[in-house]
Parts: C-alpha cells; structure tokens; sequence
C-alpha cells in the first residue's frame, strides 16, 4: 500500500463546489484522509489540531486571501518544518507566481484542474515532505548518538550525507545517480591535479551535496521545460545560497566543504557565473572541479526538459568553454583522463 495515501491533507477554498471537486478527484486517488474548509480563517487552528502533511490553498478568496493565510502558514510552522502549500488558482499571470514564490508557495494547479496533475503534483510534494521529515528525523539520531558514542560518529555521518544527497537528487534525477557520478568524477579530476589522497576523498564525499539547495526551489521551476523567465532564474539561482545555508557552519570539516562547493559551483572562471561573481582562482578549487563534473554528467544523461547530449558534444563544449566557463588547469586534467580511458574503467557514464 501507498505510505502517501494516508497523507492528511487539507483544502482550503472559499467555494464549496471547488472542495468537492478536489475531494472527488482526490478520493477516486485512493487518497483517505481529506480536509477541508470554506473559512480561511480556520486554516491556523485546523494546522494545529489536524497537523496536515500537504495544504491545497485558493488564492483569491475574500476577507483573507491564499497570500495572506500562506504568511500566517509560515509564521505558525517556523523554519524548522516543511509543510508543502499548493496554490489553487486560475490567475497565471507571472506577477501572480512571483508574489506566490516569494511568499513560500512550493508549486502551483491551474484552474480549472486535471485531475492527473493535481495527483502528481501532491504525491511529488508529499514524497519531497516525507524526505524532510527522514532528514529532521536522521539529525536528531546523530545528536543522540554523538553525545552518547562518538566511536560511531564517522558511519553516522555518511548516513547523513547520503540521507541529504538523496532528498536533494530526488526533485529532478529519478534514477538517483547523478550525485554519485558526480562525487566519483570529481574525485578522478582532484586526483590527477595532484591533490592529497585525503582531499580527493574529501571532495568525493561532498560533492554529492552539491545541489541540496534544490530543496527549496519549486518544481514548476525546477523541472520547467525550456528557458526561464527572468524572475524564474532569480529564483533558481538561490540553489546555491539554500545549499550554503544548510550546510554551513557545521562541525564537520567535510559538511562545511559541501558549504562552499554548494554556493561556488555555479561560479566561472571568467566572472560571470553567480551568486557572487567570483572570477578565477577566487573561486575555491573544490567548485571549480564539481562544476565541471557537474556539467559534464548533467549534459549526457537525459531529463524530463531535455535530451542526452553525446560525450563528444560535451567534450566539444567543455573545450570551448576552457577559461570561460572553466578553470583551464581542470579541464585539461579532464580531457587527459579521457585520453588514457580511465572513465571508462572507473566510472559508469551511461546509467
């Protein structure tokens, strides 16, 4: 049986023939546990009593609208938990989403709803919320069991790391590789720069982090087919500070490297990369060799927004991209393991 069907959710909508149509749908799902009411006002005290795992908010409804009960939402829950909101709405105008996104909305339906969507986008949300609840729930494991066997606290730690990677690559890598192609290639390309045997396994370790900010980026941008409007990109791009955020001012060394490849991988040699406009050896070393890992990797596998590109097309771009994109020194240990075939015997491209 679907652990997800017996999610709680609740409807919050001012008109009750929208309700019974969402419940409708929501039934005929399979889902059993469905809320609903017609009084936003409701929504703080039914979030208190009920504590619903997913929230299906309208966004125009009088006296108190989905903007205003999405801030009371945020303000009552905190920072510490995740509790998905999914708007309800037939306005698609982009000031619309963006007010959405700004004030925390994780992904929007359009009225009038398929019902195929409306189940998918909640079953993405819920599987999103119960990956949260497994890292909240792994953190407080690991405080217990430093303060009582600190013997243990190496393999509690790559728990941790992998329990992160997997709720960051699971919003848009659905085989779950892609992290740990990554940690593999840019560990071969810190080794043959010559680095330290304990750095190589350092950055092993955390570039799978990479992209745990993807967390909190919605997956109506996250997995947009195409290009991105202005205000879409603004809002991926806090990948990178999200990750940073999580990650940072940890104890542990590798946990705070993670940090700085997670906010730096985005960067270019050239400047123009962000968040910041580092240019480069500003850029930490680290990020530099996961961002060309990640490139690499994110290129020649196939998304739901896009085709696989060949590894010669890729190597044809990275070459392009030397001393643009990339540090000249790391694609040059790049293409050299390519010349030798040592991915080939090393690290399984095609899966």
């Amino acid at each position: 049986m679907d652990d997800s069907l017996y999610a709680k959710i609740l409807i919050v909508d001012d008109q009750e023939y929208n309700v019974s149509l969402l419940e409708r749908i929501l039934t005929r799902a399979g889902f059993r546990r469905i809320l609903s009411t017609l009084d936003p006002r409701a929504v703080q005290r039914m979030i208190a009593e009920e504590e619903p795992d997913i929230v299906l908010l309208d966004l125009h409804m009088p006296g108190l609208d989905g903007l205003e009960v999405l801030k009371q939402i945020r303000e009552q829950t905190g920072g510490g938990q995740y509790l998905p909101v999914l708007m309800l709405t037939a306005d698609t105008t982009p000031e619309v989403k963006q007010q959405g996104l700004q004030a925390g909305v994780n992904d929007f339906l359009t009225k009038p709803y398929d019902r195929t969507e409306v189940v998918l986008r909640i079953r993405n949300l819920l599987k999103t919320r119960e990956l949260h609840q497994q890292l909240h729930q792994h953190n407080r494991t690991l405080e217990e069991k430093v303060r009582e066997r600190t013997t243990e606290l190496s393999q509690a730690k790559l728990e941790m790391l992998l329990l992160l990677g997997r709720a960051a690559e699971y919003r848009d890598d659905m085989t779950g590789q892609h992290t740990q192609r990554v940690g593999e290639l840019s560990a071969m390309i810190a080794e043959r720069l010559g680095m330290s045997e304990y750095d190589v396994d350092m950055i092993r370790k955390a570039a799978p982090l990479h992209d745990i900010g993807k967390i909190g980026i919605p997956d109506n941008i996250l997995l947009k087919p195409g290009r991105f409007e202005p205000h879409e990109f603004e809002k991926m791009k806090t990948h990178t500070t999200i990750g940073a955020d999580i990650l940072g001012g940890s104890y542990f060394n590798i946990l705070r490297l993670a940090g700085v490849i997670a906010l730096s991988h985005h960067e270019k040699w050239d400047g123009t990369g962000y968040p910041q406009g580092l240019a480069g050896e500003e850029i930490p070393i680290e990020a530099r060799i996961v961002a060309l890992a990640d490139f690499y990797d994110a290129l020649t596998h196939e998304r739901p927004y896009k085709r696989a590109w060949t590894p010669e097309e890729t190597l044809q771009e990275i070459a392009r991209q030397r001393g643009v994109h990339f540090d000249p020194q790391v694609v040059d240990a790049f293409m050299a393991l390519f010349r030798e075939h040592e991915f080939y015997r090393n690290i399984e491209l095609s899966s």
